[in-house]
């Protein structure tokens, strides 16, 4: 324990680790919270939930969202679709309207395809711009998208139509395209191809989001792999707004619905691994309606973004998981100490430097923002 006690003040003090170091660190984690960690504020996105289209090439072993073409619950949005949702939004104070999709389904369904074309598109990310577009004309909500695996000239043009993005890395082990493992059958899921994707948006100045799945057989050191990868993304870049720790909850009808999801005290640990990796470089978030833990506990971690929250619709991927009442939130952070204000997609930081955000966002961002970055209390909704 002493060990582990001298390397901890080591990565405190800005010195670099080994990986079996940080291994050490883990099994610390395990029964220790390190107090340094806890935040004096805590933030959240007002969004809507927009998921564009749920049909997808991959099949991951652990996704309920994406669908196939003759399936009954399979939903592509028309535009008109899209608008009204953004309306009633709008209406609850949310800000950011948040777009998910699955990946590249035109090269696997022909029909989609010809959907497609028939509107004008010859790609969903062609769609997603035109979405995007249309929500920055017909409202004062702020596009970010999470879009599957993109080119850099696929970023480059979605970046005139929305203020942020995102992508999760999940993992950086190769070992997870492997046959019975979670991304087998998964192309998009490749971690070469989702570093690449993670490198482009830094080189375009994208503010982004990015983050690991923890147990979805991934090992504590493939785990330390992922955030050392990420870490030094961000120490070229400086574009990762926030990086998401998020734990894995088996779904029926999965390939992976018998997987246990990850111990409370494995979760908690890795959180607080994540913290110690990527220190004051990015902001740590995890999603509040999946915590198998009291939120302050979290928060003790290392957490300060709990993320979008809508007031309007689920969470398309984990449908099976409500998100916590803000009110409540609120009260409950408030009661242990915690200060909770609402962000915009687009962290303080981005905002107050130039060249982040394209021009044709500012104004939005302006009216909403106060000189700490942060929404101004007038436009506040819990």
């Amino acid at each position: 324990m002493l060990y582990a006690e001298e390397l901890l003040l080591k990565a405190k003090e800005g010195k670099s680790l080994a990986i079996d170091e940080y291994l050490e660190l883990y099994e610390l984690f395990k029964s220790y919270t390190p107090s340094c960690f806890k935040p004096s504020l805590v933030t959240y996105s007002r969004k809507v939930f927009i998921p564009l289209t749920n049909l997808c090439r991959d099949s991951c072993g652990y996704c309920t969202f994406a669908k196939k073409p003759w399936e009954s619950s399979a939903k592509t949005y028309t535009i008109s679709e899209v608008l009204e949702v953004v309306k009633k939004a709008e209406a609850l104070g949310c800000k950011e309207a948040l777009f998910s999709l699955g990946d590249k389904p035109e090269l696997v369904y022909p029909e989609y395809a010809e959907f497609l074309k028939k509107m004008g598109f010859k790609s969903t990310i062609e769609y997603l711009i035109h979405a995007c577009d249309q929500v920055n004309k017909s409202s004062a909500l702020l596009p970010h998208v999470n879009p599957g695996t993109l080119s850099w000239s696929q970023m480059k043009e979605l970046r005139r139509v929305c203020a942020s993005m995102g992508v999760m890395l999940e993992n950086v082990s190769e070992r997870l395209m492997e046959k019975g493992m979670a991304h087998e059958n998964c192309p998009d899921k490749h971690p070469r191809a989702r570093l690449a994707m993670i490198k482009a948006a830094g080189n375009l100045r994208i503010p982004f989001t990015t983050g690991i799945l923890v147990g979805i057989g991934e090992n504590v050191r493939e785990r330390v792999e992922s955030l050392l990868a990420l870490r030094a993304i961000q120490e070229q870049f400086g574009h990762i707004q926030e990086v998401i720790i998020q734990n894995f909850r088996p779904k029926k009808g999965t390939r992976m619905e018998r997987f246990n999801e990850p111990d409370t005290r494995d979760f908690l640990a890795t959180i607080s691994l994540a913290k110690l990796v990527l220190g004051d470089l990015t902001t740590i978030q995890a999603p509040p309606n999946l915590a198998r833990a009291p939120l302050y506990e979290y928060l003790e971690r290392g957490v300060s973004d709990f993320g979008g929250i809508s007031p309007l619709t689920m969470d398309y991927i984990n449908p099976e998981a409500p998100w916590p009442h803000l009110g409540w939130l609120k009260k409950e952070l408030e009661a242990h100490g915690f200060k909770f204000r609402e962000r915009l997609c687009v962290y303080p930081r981005y905002i107050k430097e130039k060249g982040w955000v394209d021009d044709v966002f500012l104004g939005k961002i302006k009216e909403y923002v106060g000189e700490d970055g942060l929404v101004k209390p007038k436009w506040e909704a819990f």
